[in-house]
């Protein structure tokens, strides 16, 4: 087998290929024009795999965020005859080095681009775009994570287009600055990483076109904290002129933060770092932040500023803020186990133990009541009752109650509750557990000893891109993977049904068959956003 053909399931020659060097200039004239693309900001010339022409690296901001553009919102990209190689992936953003998946990868400041993939077969004039939005706590991970290599999603669905972004994280992203006393000149720093996305969305829907991909047929896709800044986008002024539909898994609108938690942790940096003034912070240099803030674990997250994200986004929702917006929600059955495994029982046990005594302090006796009632009905290992209620209030009530408002707003929502399982005894259907069917990567749960169901894997991809094609997810027989019509009921407040991704029958669940979210004893958490 070829090397080409190697890098579509070996992750470590994928990253070797992505990472094998840096875009350069081509000023010699010396490139394959069917590989080039001319673009506001340059020319830029990608590379082929089989039938799949992928370009990586693209900058999608005229100046990167380094130096005295630390902490400034995004650039704009300015005219540029040039033309360049789009061969490796750019490095990634600084985020927060004791989560592994942040620290695998390069690490820089220099850290806004884009990558694009797709297919020679020529499907129609203008294909529908995929904007894919990595997860990672808004505190890692990168376009460079060899499961979001997009090669085996195109060459399957050739009539899409897919672009993966990158964006500030941690402390470069999500840093309230404008409570210091030279603060003022930093107004947007608390939500950086949201506009450097909106700024990524802008530069696809000028340049989309180059590539055969429709501008107005844009639709953001992500996970966890991914998943998160999809649905938060839409709340961001003059962001929906770029796209007209999402899909958020395990994330909702209540990864956010207050500006009182944002100023709090903040000070917390300034404090192990000796600054006390944004002048001090830009002289530290970059990993010695990302060391800092490592060590703190001050957990940075967009926040509910009121100038670009309202004080209650829930409630924005129920307003109406994205009733013009088709979207696609849903959760895992088991998602806080994928944490119970990464941590280990030890860790895990620790990390509870502090995250409850700091926020289960908030609640009222007559709420606690509640979810220690809820607590005592789970059964399982004795770490179980603790991971359900935080399955709950961090990722599965958020997703129902963002259904809940997005009906009561006017707009269309269908929600998913995915329930395959890992062979993992503790992992079962964790968090992410679904990415490697999204991403058409098998290779990934391989070595688990397990692989899901063939079929059920196309099906499900096929009910993404019929989502991003159409804006409904359902599926006729003709184009259904098993040959089965798969009717998508909309999400209302009555029936409040929900589509199960099961492994072997994939149907709209009944109330009485799955109760997904406990509406008495849970529900409520998520007014507490990251209780």
């Amino acid at each position: 087998m070829s090397e080409q053909k190697d890098s579509l399931t070996n992750p470590r020659e994928l990253l070797r290929e992505m990472y094998g060097g840096e875009n350069k200039p081509i000023t010699d004239g010396n490139y394959d024009q069917s590989l080039a693309v001319k673009c506001i900001n340059g020319t830029f010339v990608g590379r082929k795999t089989e039938n799949i022409t992928v370009f990586r690296g693209i900058p999608y901001v005229g100046k990167q965020p380094i130096g005295e553009l630390r902490w400034k919102a995004p650039v704009d990209v300015a005219p540029d005859n040039g033309i360049y190689e789009a061969y490796y992936n750019a490095k990634s953003a600084y985020g927060n080095a004791q989560l592994e998946t942040g620290s695998l990868y390069y690490l820089d400041e220099d850290c806004l681009y884009l990558n694009v993939w797709k297919s020679d077969e020529v499907t129609t004039k203008k294909k529908p775009v995929m904007v894919w939005i990595h997860g990672g706590a808004f505190e890692a991970g990168g376009t460079i994570d060899p499961m979001f290599d997009c090669i085996n999603l195109v060459k399957e669905n050739p009539d899409i287009i897919v672009v993966t972004i990158a964006y500030r994280l941690g402390v470069m992203g999500f840093l309230h600055l404008s409570h210091l006393s030279d603060g003022k000149d930093y107004p947007d720093s608390q939500n950086l990483g949201l506009l450097d996305q909106v700024k990524a969305l802008k530069w696809v829907h000028e340049n989309i076109a180059g590539f055969g991909g429709d501008p107005d047929n844009v639709t953001l896709f992500g996970e966890s904290a991914g998943a998160a800044s999809c649905t938060l986008l839409p709340l961001i002024p003059g962001s929906q002129q770029y796209f007209k539909r999402l899909i958020a898994e395990s994330g909702s609108v209540n990864q956010t933060r207050s500006p009182e938690e944002g100023i709090a942790h903040a000070n917390k940096l300034m404090e192990v770092l000796s600054c006390k003034t944004v002048a001090d912070l830009l002289k530290v240099d970059g990993e010695k932040l990302l060391e800092a803030s490592s060590v703190l674990f001050a957990h940075q997250m967009p926040e509910r500023d009121g100038k670009y994200l309202p004080e209650d986004t829930f409630a924005a929702y129920a307003n109406g803020a994205a009733k013009d917006l088709e979207i696609l929600v849903g959760c895992n059955k088991d998602e806080m186990d994928f944490f119970v495994s990464s941590f280990g029982l030890e860790g895990w046990d620790k990390w509870i133990a502090e995250r409850k005594k700091e926020k289960f302090a908030q609640l009222p006796p007559e709420e606690k009541a509640l979810v220690e009632s809820y607590m005592k009905d789970v059964k399982g290992d004795y770490y179980e009752p603790d991971s359900r209620v935080f399955s709950q209030s961090w990722f599965i009530a958020p997703v129902i109650r963002l259904s809940e408002e997005q009906a009561k707003g006017g707009g269309k929502c269908y929600t998913y509750y995915f329930t395959p399982e890992s062979p993992d005894p503790i992992m079962k259907c964790g968090h992410a557990i679904e990415l490697s069917v999204v991403f058409n990567h098998p290779e990934f749960t391989a070595d688990t000893g397990r692989t899901f169901d063939e079929t059920f894997c196309k099906t499900m991809r096929k009910l993404w891109i019929q989502f991003a094609k159409t804006g409904t997810p359902s599926l006729s027989a003709d184009i259904s993977p098993d040959g089965k019509a798969k009717e998508w009921p909309l999400y209302d407040l009555k029936d409040k049904k929900v589509m199960v991704l099961d492994e072997f029958d994939i149907h709209p669940a009944k109330e009485s068959e799955v109760k997904i979210v406990d509406w008495e004893r849970t529900y409520f958490l998520n007014k507490y956003f990251m209780l």
